[in-house]
């Protein structure tokens, strides 16, 4: 009986041995793959204990989706080595309430809900740019503007436009934003149309850090005449508009470690708030998967976020993660 405990005793140490040199080498790879340094022995002893901590947060909740008890997969990426809340507090900078000014949505008369499309991806019409990144930089905000534009310029004009990022985060503090510590997308449409438009990305190239306003009325992309306002809280809105106007900005509560290690299928985060929002997106389409309504959501975290940069948000949820509590668009 001694030597059966002894030898339980020694598997144990064994298979505890094994996983730590498994995470060594995971933890290797993922510094290698995401070019991460620290300034310090000690930092990295800490980021190695969190992406430790995260990797185990991982593999619990994938095998709760392994048996259908979860409708979406995480995985590790480039955030792997931050906590929630400091993830949350570098990235997500959509700061503020809605504000007034803008016109209220009105779907067109002959739209019900039986006769939008079952499926929506403004993707293969045409009607996105690539996925972009914003870094370490809180201008969510200004991405989730520029997608709206973007798409709103090219079902006009017949033209993709890439739009400047940077030039909003540098130009836009007179109309309540505030670069790389957060904004709002309608304070930007507000200062597109003031400004009379917004430069191209080529001309004015995202640098994820404030700089000086270098905006050039010969390299303008695109402009607005304003932006709508869709009523708040409503999905049936929010798809009406998505289905009939095109991409559509909208705020939500992206502060969970769900959202920051969400790989695919449709997420649904019970602890999601529709009130408390926090980063900036964009609606480029809906649909149904795996008998699930979604959303078909752009991020500004790069491709090696998520699906392929995208993320799957529930739908017709109760507004969940407050997906319709601030859904925008400019008017061109």
């Amino acid at each position: 009986m001694l030597r059966l405990s002894v030898l339980c005793a020694i598997a144990a140490v064994t298979v505890a041995a094994s996983s730590q040199e498994i995470l060594r080498t995971q933890w290797e790879a993922f510094k290698t793959t995401h070019k991460k340094t620290y300034q310090s022995h000690m930092e990295e002893l800490l980021r190695f204990k969190i992406f430790t901590e995260n990797s185990l947060i991982i593999a619990k909740h994938n095998a709760k989706y392994a048996k259908g008890l979860v409708s979406y997969k995480l995985g590790m990426n480039q955030f792997g080595d931050l906590l929630a809340h400091e993830f949350a507090r570098i990235f997500n900078g959509h700061h503020g309430t809605r504000k007034t000014g803008g016109s209220s949505f009105l779907p067109p008369a002959n739209v019900n809900d039986s006769s939008l499309p079952k499926v929506v991806d403004w993707r293969k019409k045409g009607a996105v740019t690539p996925v972009k990144d914003q870094g370490q930089c809180g201008s969510c905000w200004a991405f989730s503007a520029t997608g709206s534009l973007e798409g709103q310029h090219f079902l006009k004009n017949g033209e993709l436009v890439s739009l400047s990022e940077q030039n909003l985060v540098d130009c836009s503090q007179s109309f309540g934003n505030n670069g790389c510590e957060g904004g709002l997308m309608e304070d930007a449409f507000k200062y597109i149309k003031a400004n009379d438009g917004i430069d191209t990305e080529k001309s004015y190239p995202y640098e994820a850090v404030d700089g000086e306003c270098r905006f050039k009325k010969e390299d303008v992309g695109a402009t607005d005449t304003g932006y709508v306002e869709i009523k708040a809280g409503s999905e049936v809105d929010l798809k009406k508009a998505v289905a009939t106007v095109g991409p559509i900005s909208v705020a939500i509560d992206a502060s969970h470690s769900s959202f920051q290690l969400y790989s695919e299928g449709v997420y649904d985060e019970p602890e999601c708030s529709s009130e408390d929002l926090d980063h900036g997106v964009l609606v480029v389409g809906y649909g149904v998967k795996g008998g699930k309504k979604y959303w078909l959501v752009k991020n500004s975290w790069a491709e090696s976020w998520g699906d392929q940069g995208y993320i799957l948000m529930s739908r017709d949820n109760n507004n969940q993660c407050g997906i319709a509590s601030q859904a925008s668009y400019p008017l061109v």
